[in-house]
């Protein structure tokens, strides 16, 4: 009997142009400001949200757009050095130093390079004990991104599908986003489940694998029977422990 062929779950390439950006009523202020960095007072700029809005993926579109260095604020310690024409900082309202991020301001400034940070808050509510950085960040033009719309997340969701290659109906996918946080990074961890499941058992990507994939999963809101898809023996499919 020959060796059964496993499926191996391929790394798949996650895009962070600023076309993969999609634009919503949450973001339209945040992508506006982004497009134009020479326009930002003072050279720099930040926007704020709640986690899994895609702040860092707009971090990301702008390093990609412009060739700036991205850098994590929670690393950035003594004085930093300037990697190139402007500078992406994430997780700016958690700096390990804040005389570090006061003098990354400082000598992106002097250099005339572009600064785009991120948080949770905006600048002027960053927790920071130095008064010239407090100043500094008060003087930051900032742009809120909201919770995403209904489109927005169908779009997200459409395409982290389209992204592995997976077809899944519309209407599952619209079943999926009445149960699964509206956050992009439990949508984006909700299809790698699938795809991984699907691949694995050698199925199609439907409502019956979807409750046995998400059922347990913190956070879904699966519903225990909707009528929709039973099977005929009205088993689940058998799945490996991969998940």
């Amino acid at each position: 009997m020959g060796a059964r062929q496993l499926a191996l779950a391929l790394p798949v390439p996650v895009s962070r142009h600023r076309a993969d950006l999609i634009e919503d009523s949450s973001n339209a202020e945040a992508l506006a400001w982004l497009d134009r960095p020479g326009d930002w007072p003072l050279g720099r700029f930040a926007i704020h949200g709640p986690a899994g809005v895609g702040k860092s993926h707009m971090l990301a579109a702008v390093a990609d757009a412009w060739g700036w260095a991205m850098l994590d604020a929670t690393a950035l310690r003594g004085m930093p050095e300037l990697p190139g024409a402007g500078v992406v900082l994430d997780d700016a309202d958690c700096v390990a130093e804040e005389a570090a991020l006061f003098h990354l301001i400082n000598l992106c400034a002097e250099r005339g390079a572009g600064l785009l940070m991120a948080g949770r808050q905006a600048p002027a509510r960053w927790p920071v004990a130095l008064p010239d950085l407090k100043s500094r960040l008060r003087a930051t033009a900032a742009a809120g991104i909201g919770p995403p719309s209904d489109a927005l997340l169908g779009a997200l969701l459409a395409k982290l599908f389209a992204d592995r290659q997976l077809r899944v109906a519309p209407d599952l996918q619209a079943w999926l986003l009445t149960r699964l946080p509206r956050e992009a990074a439990a949508l984006a961890e909700a299809v790698a489940r699938l795809d991984r499941a699907a691949l694995a058992a050698r199925v199609p990507v439907t409502r019956v694998l979807a409750r046995a994939v998400l059922g347990d999963w913190d956070g879904f809101r699966g519903a225990a029977n909707d009528g929709f898809e039973a099977s005929a023996s009205g088993a689940s499919p058998a799945l490996p422990a991969l998940l």
